[in-house]
């Protein structure tokens, strides 16, 4: 999920061979309900952003998992984990 549009989203998805779709969400209530969208901090600059979480669902909409403030490479670790070991 990305506050990014949905072209822009695209784009990426193809320059980068994604077999997935990435979803959009340029109001950022999603990631506002979710609690990954705060404050940020860059150069003692502060601003809203999203905040890299991670989301494992299942498909009755439980959280399975539910980390806030991950690395990329943690997510993907920890995603993979999850399906290897069959959920939940």
């Amino acid at each position: 999920m990305s506050p990014d549009s949905g072209k822009a989203l695209a784009s990426f998805r193809a320059k980068n061979k994604l077999p997935f779709v990435l979803l959009s969400d340029p109001d950022h209530a999603v990631a506002e309900t979710y609690g990954a969208w705060g404050e940020k901090k860059l150069y003692g600059k502060t601003y809203m952003g999203i905040v890299r979480s991670h989301f494992v669902i299942d498909e009755k909409g439980r959280f399975l998992d539910v980390r806030i403030k991950v690395s990329p490479e943690e997510s993907v670790h920890l995603a993979v984990e999850k399906v290897a070991a069959g959920l939940p």
